[in-house]
């Protein structure tokens, strides 16, 4: 299963083995020095999860997570509330600009709260997350929570219950991130710019998915690739 995994990210991996420049050209040419590692086992390791799912499965380039019931990624703010077991699987880079897209599919997704997305995973107390978050047969919230040392925020908008699919495109440029989002992965449209702290050197990032209810469902991710960075530097 890991193999296939290795098979999914490899577009991804081909940018995330470290490669720092922010200019194409620079950057392609390092894709072909790399590619032989792709192939290797060294390559795998970088594909990590935290806190792995009972279930889940890759079949036709889409991994599908089925989500355990009372698991989330929150920390004190407003509530006091902290829950920080959701899976997220991940790989690392020291590459310091790119972008990184992925399709979700939520279909099932039906009790408050159930949530399925991307993730800068550093730690428990330092993370991003952005996702569409289930709230009732009419609205969802489509919105980012940025954890920096132990304290989340939550930015939303809402959208149409009718939305079971989205695009989210993240991208680096050093310790600054944004966030995309899109409903066919063509036209896209600004969700945060944000900073964190410790988000400076080698990252983890990647998918997540969770439930906060006593519920599960399963969400779907396909359609991942890693490019050059398409936040265009602020002239």
């Amino acid at each position: 299963m890991k193999n296939t995994i290795l098979l999914v990210f490899a577009t991804a991996l081909l940018f995330a083995c470290g490669n720092k420049s922010d200019n194409a050209a620079d950057a392609a040419q390092g894709l072909s020095a790399q590619a032989d590692t792709l192939l290797k086992p060294f390559a795998k390791e970088n594909l990590v999860w935290t806190r792995e799912p009972k279930q889940w499965d890759i079949a036709d380039g889409i991994i599908a997570i089925q989500t355990e019931p009372n698991t989330d990624l929150w920390q004190r703010t407003y509530y006091g509330f902290q829950n920080d077991n959701a899976p997220v699987l991940q790989m690392k880079t020291s590459r310091q600009f790119f972008s990184f897209v992925v399709k979700t599919d939520f279909s099932d997704s039906s009790v408050l709260f159930d949530q399925c997305g991307i993730a800068i995973y550093l730690d428990s107390e330092n993370w991003l997350k952005a996702s569409i978050e289930y709230e009732n047969n009419k609205i969802q919230r489509l919105g980012s929570v940025v954890t920096n040392k132990g304290f989340s925020d939550w930015a939303t908008q809402d959208i149409a219950a009718d939305v079971k699919q989205m695009w989210y495109r993240l991208s680096r440029r050093a310790s600054d991130y944004y966030i995309e989002s899109s409903t066919d992965g063509l036209e896209w449209h600004q969700m945060r710019v944000c900073h964190l702290e410790n988000g400076d050197g080698e990252i983890s990032f990647g998918i997540y998915a969770a439930s906060p209810g006593d519920h599960s469902f399963t969400a779907r991710f396909s359609d991942m690739e890693m490019t050059e960075c398409k936040w265009e530097k602020h002239s």
